[in-house]
């Protein structure tokens, strides 16, 4: 299926996806062939990390997929046990050996773990990172607008993109708005709720109905329609392809306000903080 898929271009200028494959728990054999099958089935922006222990997986379905290695993204986030200037250099290389990348297109810091508070430092080393060719554009993930803030104040570089929990149980308002204000592109972690019925709820599957989709699919429009990038993770080939096909129809106002309606203040699913959180 041939599919047109938007894009948003970060303030560094590089064009992204409207929508990812997220890749936690893909790993081994089984995760190559699920990954290089996302690629070919049309997915270009391909989502990783240092701590998920499968960036060699996404280095070797980047060589098995049909896909020319520059129309893909590639990211891996750097681990919080690494924000020291000369580790989180030294781990960034490690990175693109795992991956046998001569590159990454994205990466991020992927806590900002504040009571350590190494992570200026460790945007530092990214900056440097960046300098030498290792990344083409560099963001963060789960950063908080105070720790945005402060990046932006002590170093004058402002993150492309932050990747946080994002979707119907915890959407973000506010977050999205700081992001809008400073010029960061926001992208959806656990979009679908991972691990709840949120997709087979009535609300959300009479959506659904009325466009001939299913509740995930609802729900990842509504992210795109908020100017979000989903990332859902997926093994199946079917699953992903469904992922993929909801550039064809648009949610009303009034449906938009049916799916955020589930937020809440608490609807944090793992009660990860970032203002508490440490992550390693």
């Amino acid at each position: 299926m041939n599919r047109k898929i938007p894009e948003h271009t970060l303030n560094d200028g590089l064009k992204v996806p409207a929508i990812g494959l997220g890749t936690y728990s893909l790993k081994g054999e089984e995760g190559v062939k699920a990954m290089a099958a996302a690629m070919d089935a049309g997915y270009r922006l391909i989502d990783s990390a240092f701590n998920y222990e499968n960036e060699g997986a996404v280095g070797k379905a980047v060589q098995r997929s049909s896909v020319p290695r520059e129309e893909l993204l590639i990211c891996s986030k750097l681990p919080g046990r690494r924000h020291a200037y000369k580790e989180a250099l030294a781990t960034i290389e490690e990175s693109l050996y795992r991956a046998g990348l001569d590159y990454y297109d994205l990466y991020l810091i992927h806590w900002p773990n504040p009571k350590t508070d190494r992570y200026v430092e460790a945007w530092q080393a990214m900056i440097e990172a960046r300098k030498r060719g290792y990344i083409r554009s560099i963001g963060v993930s789960n950063f908080l607008p105070e720790h945005l803030e402060r990046l932006i104040q002590e170093t004058g570089v402002t993150p492309s993109m932050n990747q946080v929990e994002l979707h119907p149980f915890f959407d973000q308002s506010e977050q999205r708005r700081k992001h809008g204000e400073l010029g960061i592109v926001t992208e959806s972690w656990s979009p679908l709720g991972r691990g709840n019925d949120i997709v087979e709820h009535e609300k959300i599957v009479r959506i659904g109905q009325a466009h001939g989709k299913t509740g995930a699919q609802v729900i990842l429009r509504w992210h795109t329609q908020l100017g979000a990038i989903p990332i859902p993770k997926s093994g199946s080939l079917q699953h992903q392809q469904a992922n993929l096909d909801i550039f064809d129809f648009e949610l009303s106002a009034e449906e938009m306000d049916v799916i955020s309606s589930f937020s809440r203040e608490d609807g944090r699913l793992w009660g990860q903080d970032p203002g508490e959180y440490e992550e390693f």
